[in-house]
Order: C-alpha cells, then structure tokens, then sequence
C-alpha cells in the first residue's frame, strides 16, 4: 500500500531553520488542522492535483479521524466533500464516527490510547476500496491502527496521502 506525503512539514520549535516556502506551508497545514475554511479549499485542491491522474471512480475517500467527533467535523467535513467532488469519488466522511475524547497524540498520550479504538466504522465500508486522507504524518501510529481496524472490518485500504510529513532539521 502507498503512502504519500505532499509536503514537508517542519513542527514549530524547528520553524526559524526553516525557508518562508516551507514555514508558508507548514502555517496553511496547520491552519487546516484548526479547520479554516481557506486552508480546507487549498487542501482539497492541493490533494485533487496530486491525485487527478489516478483512476478513483471506485474509491471511497476517508479521513483518518481526529481526537473527538467536534474536531473532526471541524476538520474533515467540508474538505471532504470537496476534494470528492474535485475527484468525482464517493465521501466516506459520515462512515467514521469519533466516540469520547482522546487525548492528541502531541500532547503525550500513551501509545494504545492515542489509536483509533474510539471510533465507530459503519459497515457500508465493507469490500470497498479506501483511500485514506489525513493532515501530518509523523511515525505513522494513528494511520496504522486505522488501517489495520479498516482492514479487519473488511474495507480495502488502497493507499493513503497525508498533507505533510514530519522532516526534522538536523544540527551540524
């Protein structure tokens, strides 16, 4: 399965080593992570060119889910549909229901609670194709444990595209 990663994305602490491209993006990346409209249409389209060449008809788009349902309407509801409509696939926004809280995996929560156990997955999933979408891929842990939970319920899991890709600056 294919992961891909559409930027860069420096974590703030390492943001002064950073060039004004990479901090532009990293700004817009986290701006879509607190659900800014004009940062949800520049995902979408940033996604939609990566992704137009592909052959998605039978796709169903997912988005890995974030640490409550609140946040992850916020985040993912809007952008959903319209990177579906940018690629003419079907919207799995309401196939993924968060359950409680967690806590973000950022502010220190243990490794099995940080995972995807709160999440509802509805059932219409089973034996379609998933292209999952997420905002930052850093060890990989989150998108994982969804995948593995996606795949035991029966979906297939094609591939998955993250906005950025945690690069840390290295000192000499």
């Amino acid at each position: 399965m294919l992961k891909y990663a559409l930027y860069d994305y420096i974590p703030r602490r390492q943001q002064r080593r950073a060039t004004f491209e990479q901090q532009e993006t990293c700004r817009r990346i986290l701006d879509f992570k607190d659900g800014r409209t004009y940062a949800k249409q520049w995902a979408a389209t940033e996604i939609g060119r990566a992704l137009r060449a592909a052959q998605l008809s039978e796709v169903v788009i997912v988005c890995v889910p974030a640490s409550c349902q609140h946040t992850y309407v916020r985040r993912y509801k809007k952008f959903s549909q319209m990177l579906c409509a940018i690629l003419g696939t079907a919207d799995g926004f309401d196939c993924i229901e968060v359950i409680g809280h967690r806590r973000k995996a950022h502010h220190g929560a243990p490794r099995d609670e940080r995972l995807v156990q709160n999440v509802a997955i509805s059932s219409s999933l089973r034996g379609r194709k998933v292209l999952l979408i997420d905002d930052i891929y850093t060890t990989g842990a989150t998108s994982d444990a969804f995948i593995r939970r996606l795949s035991a319920m029966g979906a297939t899991v094609c591939g998955a595209v993250f906005l950025g890709k945690t690069r840390r600056h290295r000192t000499a």
